[in-house]
């Protein structure tokens, strides 16, 4: 606390400390004595009801010994009600049935006057009983005269007490109400304050009213409550609270004035720090005297006057920094380009800390780091070596020994002690940079490669975050295996890197860990997307999108696009016999052997369960029907061998041929009908394919448009043969070979089935590519493999 706050705090509190004293006295003292007026108010009404009932009682009493003492009761019960000593008068006998009932009587069950034993419930009427009896003392029955209990009769009690009075429903509760002479307003807050009263004790509301239960009772049976308002003057406490406050605003007014006149030099000094601390390095202390106050002014103008000067470099530092950085954050939010983001992460570290030169290294299979950015690099390579790559062994030279321990590195290095493999530098700074949230691969791994394709389910490569591989077997012990290093060489203006080039550094080489945790993680979740994880094909969901844009291609290009749609055979019975399993495994082995009947530009999808679908672009009936062939000898003749089981599984497939645009003017109508066809491959016995039925267009006339020689306006490549579409009315589409063109198979389009059982048999099927004959060796056609790397290269 400041000098001026404890000043006005020790005025405040000799000031403050009476009144809130008196304030508290006098509230307590007003608050004691209303509840003991209250209280002695409350004891006062509830002897005047008990009296008043007991009166009440003993009336009653008279009236019904009146009755019982007259020869002819029923007379004397209508005159003593017909003169108002009772609102009704009830006669029953020995056995308690009843034998005269007065006129306008209340409704029974009435509350007997004699104690709280009675039944619980609303109050009707207040009730004495007396025995009728003849001459002889012989018991004839019971009399009971009673008074209505109703608003009116509360209000009388109220009247006579001076409280307000509430009857209950019941003796034991006072959740309902009877007759009440409260307020609306008051009334709840009461009844709640009621039921929280144990016997005859007083209680308080929130609205300032006292409140007491009296009865049921012995000569007291009703249930009432009886409350009084508060009588302290109205606004005592918003009072007292005003006059608090006033002397608070006096005490601290004038506690600010004292304060502020005694320490007025203090407290220049103090605002001028302040705006210093806030940045204002304009701020100055009014020198007023030459005492030591003063001295103490003018050293703080000094200093204000020298960090001016400081700071001003270093908000030119701090702007070139912050752009590097926005221009950082722009690059990782706007591109997955590793090589990019790599290229922008390294200029703007050599930017921030004025290195000329350095490198972005990450760990590669094999345990070397291999530069992906480079900058400034030329001319540092050792005599006689040109321009190269820089390629270095974890553990070896200054990066690698980075990478192999996981601790930055800076110093100077002497030109006799130059790393063999790395370029010429006279000072050096290199941070490791690791995934965030865990390590990568050991450096004797195999790391997958920094932004290219994403490891495929079951490989071997190693994958961000896992767990790096102890050294010498100790797992506690073990430093985290780096991603990769960031290295600068040279800085500008000064001998070695120091620490805050350091802690830069650090912070970009996040940024790089970052960067290449997403392009990996990007990969990797656009793999998973679009295949299915246990066959390794494309998923229904890329089916969907394959077919759309093959019928597009084939449409502009006036070709033919194929779809098979597959289905293994009584696969229900391969999970209920060997179990799902073993299923799964004869789900993976036919992929693979799809795999390897199908060309590079073929697509394999597995649409869900056993059904799967290929497309041949530019494969008409014929090749499709050669495709559907190999498939079912494929699968039928090499029975599938199924682990932990004695003998193979042997399945077959049967196959549904539909061609755009023989079966369909679109995707969906074209796979529609494979599965039209499909499903009568099955009807058919199973294990053979059918090619769907044509469908009838509606009668048009289109106008041959033939397909020249030369490439499209849009630079795109033609595949096979120039065609014309030609199209009758009524009739399918068919295609004729273009003017001077000879009628040859198209480059790598499937073949069209021969007659059965001939020659020609094989002669097509060789006229078709082999599965093997665009693989590496090979001089054919290449399977299109399940995984995305190849099939891309076919869409």
């Amino acid at each position: 606390m400041t000098l001026r706050g404890r000043l006005t705090a020790a005025f405040l509190v000799v000031v403050l400390g009476p009144v809130l004293l008196g304030a508290f006295f006098v509230a307590s003292t007003v608050t004691a004595v209303d509840r003991s007026r209250s209280t002695e108010r409350l004891a006062v009404a509830a002897s005047t009801v008990r009296t008043s009932v007991d009166a009440l009682c003993q009336q009653l009493r008279a009236t019904a010994d009146a009755v019982a003492l007259t020869g002819d009761p029923a007379v004397a019960a209508a005159q003593l009600v017909g003169r108002g000593l009772a609102a009704g008068v009830l006669i029953t006998d020995v056995t308690g049935q009843v034998t005269y009932t007065s006129p306008g009587a209340p409704s029974t069950p009435w509350r007997d006057c004699s104690g709280p034993a009675t039944p619980a419930g609303p109050v009707r009427a207040l009730a004495a009983r007396v025995d009728l009896r003849d001459r002889a003392g012989t018991l004839l029955g019971t009399v009971a005269a009673a008074q209505l209990v109703d608003p009116a009769f509360v209000a009388r009690l109220a009247a006579v007490t001076g409280v307000a009075v509430t009857l209950l429903d019941g003796g034991a509760s006072a959740a309902r109400v009877t007759h009440t002479t409260e307020s609306r307003e008051v009334r709840d807050a009461v009844l709640a304050a009621a039921s929280t009263i144990d016997g005859e004790r007083v209680s308080e509301t929130t609205e300032g009213r006292y409140v007491r239960r009296i009865g049921p009772s012995t000569g007291q049976p009703l249930p009432l409550v009886l409350s009084v308002p508060s009588e302290r003057p109205p606004g005592l406490y918003a009072t007292l609270v005003g006059v608090v406050v006033l002397a608070a605003l006096l005490a601290v007014l004038t506690a600010l004035r004292l304060a502020r006149v005694t320490t007025r030099p203090l407290v220049e000094l103090a605002g001028a720090v302040d705006r210093v601390a806030h940045g204002d390095l304009t701020a100055r202390v009014p020198v007023r005297a030459r005492d030591e106050l003063g001295r103490l002014a003018a050293a703080f103008n000094r200093m204000t006057r020298e960090t001016g000067s400081y700071v001003a470099a270093l908000t030119s530092s701090r702007d070139q920094l912050r752009g590097h950085l926005a221009v950082l954050g722009d690059t990782l939010a706007s591109t997955h380009d590793l090589q990019r983001i790599l290229r922008v992460i390294l200029h703007s570290a050599i930017a921030a800390t004025g290195a000329r030169a350095g490198a972005v290294l990450l760990v590669e299979a094999g345990g070397v780091l291999v530069a992906q950015c480079t900058e400034g690099l030329d001319g540092r390579w050792p005599e006689g070596d040109g321009p190269q790559t820089l390629r270095v062994p974890v553990g070896v030279g200054v990066v690698g020994a980075v990478a192999a321990t996981g601790e930055p590195q800076r110093g100077r290095v002497e030109p006799t002690e130059a790393p063999a493999g790395e370029p010429r530098c006279r000072t050096y700074v290199a941070v490791p940079f690791a995934t965030p949230g865990g390590t990568t691969a050991t450096p004797g791994g195999t790391p997958a490669t920094p932004g290219g394709t994403p490891a495929m389910p079951g490989s071997t490569t190693a994958t961000l975050g896992g767990p790096a591989a102890p050294a010498g077997g100790d797992e506690a012990s073990a430093p985290a295996a780096a991603l990769g290093v960031l290295a600068l060489y040279d800085r500008l203006g000064a001998d070695e890197f120091d620490d805050d080039d350091l802690v830069t550094l650090r912070t970009f080489a996040g940024h790089a860990a970052v960067a290449v945790d997403n392009v990996r993680v990007h990969e990797e979740a656009q793999r998973l997307s679009l295949t299915d994880p246990l066959t390794g094909l494309w998923n229904y969901r890329y089916l969907r999108e394959s077919i759309r844009r093959e019928v597009e291609r084939a449409s502009r290009f006036g070709r033919m696009l194929s779809v098979l749609a597959l289905d293994l055979d009584r696969f229900k019975d391969v999970n209920d016999t060997y179990g799902h399993a073993a299923g799964d495994t004869v789900l993976a082995e036919f992929a693979r052997r799809v795999r390897g009947e199908i060309r590079e530009v073929d697509l394999a999808f597995r649409q869900g369960g056993e059904e799967f679908v290929l497309l041949l672009p530019e494969t008409d009936a014929r090749g499709a029907a050669i495709v559907a062939e190999r498939l079912g000898a494929a699968v039928r003749e090499t029975p599938i061998a199924v682990e932990a089981y004695a003998g193979p599984v042997v399945v077959t497939v049967s196959v549904g041929i539909a061609v755009y645009p023989d079966h369909g003017s679109t995707g969906r109508q074209v796979l529609e009908a494979a599965d039209d066809a499909l499903y009568a491959a099955k009807a058919a016995g199973r294990d053979t394919y059918r090619i769907a039925e044509v469908c009838p267009d509606v009668p048009t006339q289109e106008i041959p448009v033939p397909a020249g020689a030369l490439s499209p306006s849009d630079g795109l490549p033609r595949a096979g043969r120039p065609v014309q579409v030609l199209r009758e009315p009524g009739g399918p589409a068919r295609s004729e070979p273009a003017a001077g063109v000879p009628e040859s198979s198209p480059a790598g389009a499937h073949a069209g089935p021969e007659p059965a059982d001939g020659p020609a048999d094989s002669a097509a099927d060789a006229g078709r590519p082999g599965p093997d004959a665009a693989r590496p060796g090979s001089g054919g056609g290449a399977s299109s493999g399940p995984h995305p790397p190849r099939q891309s290269r076919g869409r």
